[in-house]
Order: structure tokens, then sequence, then C-alpha cells
């Protein structure tokens, strides 16, 4: 079992497991390595070397649970990693695997049946896993059976005129697809349910929430905050009332209430707890000044 600690060397380590490479991407980590250490790279770019470490070594490793270091991890670290997660399914494998389908269907029979049965299991599997990650996914798994149909009926089920050379692409773009969604619930069921575990119900549906909000199209320039209505949120996420906002700020009452009503209708978050968790993941406020 290859278990990776600080003294490995990042670059002998992706040499051997190219798959690696999206994953060190998601921590902002690039390729030209060198013969640095993860202990090196991790300390260079501000990243929580456990976590790394944790994430790579339950990448790797089937039977891995990091249960002692879980408890070092905070959610802050854990929803910036799913969230870059989330942006790779969607901009890397999602986007490639759509090219190669389109190109393998667009220079393939148009009148072959089968194929446009696989059309239409592709388009199933795109409205689902983008469905899931708009709505956090955080609870249930993402659509590998329609995944794994897919492929199991292009080779075992596909006849007719199709054209070879973009089949084998589209095949290895989704084994290499259906590898990386496993690991990631890996990752998701080994690391993330654990630490949702520790929380309420009412805590998770704050989560789901919060991360829902960071994949919507509605965070756009004319749906971003103020800076008071960022005042506002971040003396409210560290715990003032209303009235004790109003004081600090030198507002009316009034005033707070409206820029509440102004923040809920941008951000989509409705309860404290939401907010909170959107401040410590956009860094309005660090996890070190408030108590989850």
């Amino acid at each position: 079992m290859l278990f990776l600690d600080a003294s490995s060397i990042l670059s002998e380590v992706i040499e051997e497991n190219h798959q690696l490479i999206p994953v060190v991407n998601r921590f902002g980590v690039k390729l030209g390595l060198g013969d640095k250490t993860i202990g090196d790279i991790c300390h260079s770019a501000n990243i929580n070397t456990d976590f790394f470490l944790a994430i790579l070594n339950t990448f790797l490793n089937e039977d891995y649970f990091p249960e002692r270091k879980l408890q070092k991890f905070d959610l802050e670290l854990v929803l910036k990693y799913i969230k870059q997660t989330d942006v790779y399914l969607i901009h890397g494998q999602l986007h490639n695997l759509e090219k190669h389908m389109n190109a393998f269907l667009s220079m393939s029979d148009p009148n072959n049946a089968q194929l446009k049965l696989i059309g239409k299991l592709f388009s199933d599997f795109k409205k689902e896993l983008l469905g899931l990650i708009e709505q956090g996914m955080v609870k249930g798994d993402t659509p590998l059976a329609l995944l794994t149909d897919l492929k199991s009926i292009i080779i075992k089920h596909i006849s007719g005129n199709f054209n070879e050379n973009m089949c084998y692409a589209v095949i290895f773009t989704l084994d290499s697809f259906q590898k990386d969604l496993e690991k990631h619930n890996r990752i998701r069921e080994k690391i993330l349910k654990p630490m949702l575990d520790e929380l309420d119900e009412s805590s998770i549906e704050d989560l789901q929430e919060l991360i829902a909000a960071s994949h919507s199209v509605k965070e756009n320039k004319g749906h971003s905050l103020s800076q008071r209505e960022l005042d506002v949120l971040r003396l409210i996420a560290l715990g003032m009332l209303n009235k004790e906002v109003a004081d600090k700020l030198n507002i009316s009452l009034n005033t707070v209430l409206s820029h509440r009503k102004n923040i809920t209708a941008k951000l989509g978050i409705k309860t404290v707890s939401g907010l909170i968790f959107y401040c410590i993941t956009h860094g309005h406020i660090s996890a070190d000044e408030i108590e989850l």
C-alpha cells in the first residue's frame, strides 16, 4: 500500500499516479514541482499538510481511514476542497466527456437508434450531476449508475455504423470520469460524512444551503453585497444581535433589519448558521473568531 507522508517527494508520487494531478490542482498546486517534499510544498503554499495528506492517501488507498486526523480538520477546509472538486467535475471531466460524446455522435450514423439512446443517457447523467452539485452534493450519491450503464451499453451492445476512434475516446473518458467520481465519493464518505455526523440536522441543511449558494448562477455583480451589507453580515455571523449591530455601526435598528433582508435575498441563506458558514468560506471571518 502506498502511503504518503510529509517527506514524500510529490513529483515522484505523481509520476506513478497521474490521476493525482487534478487532485493536487484543487489545492492550487501546479506541475513543475521539482524535488520538493509534500511538507515543503504545503508550507510554501499555506496548505494544511495533514488535510492534504488525508485527501491524497484516501484517494490512493481503499482502506485508509484517517479517523484521528479528522478531529483536526474544520469545515472550512473540507468545504473549500469540495467546491474546487465540483468546479473540476463540471468544467473538467463533464466538459471533456461532453466534447467527446458530441463528436462521437455527430461523426457516426445519425439513423443509429442505439446512438440516440446513448445520447439520451448522457443527457440524463449531465442533468442529474449538475442538479446534485447545485444542491450541495452533501446527501446522496452522484449518478454513478447512469455512468456505469452508459459505458456498459457502449461496450456490450452498440452495433451499426459508428466512428470507432471517437467511440474509444468516449470509453476512455467515461472510465476516467467514473473513477474520479468513485474516488470523490470515497472522500466524501470517509472525510466529510463523519464530520457531518457530528452536526445536527439543521446544521447539515445550513451546510447544504451554503454549498448550493456558492454554485448558484445568481452570484453575479447585480447580486453582490454592498460594503455596508458585508459589515452587517460579519457582525451577525460573529453573534451580535440586531440592536448590537446597530450600535456598533452607528445606524438605526430599521436599517439593520433592511440590510438583513437584502442579505437574505442576495445570498439565499436564511439562518444564522448558514451565514456563519458563508462568512468563513468567503473569508469575511476566520474559523478562530467564531465557535461553530
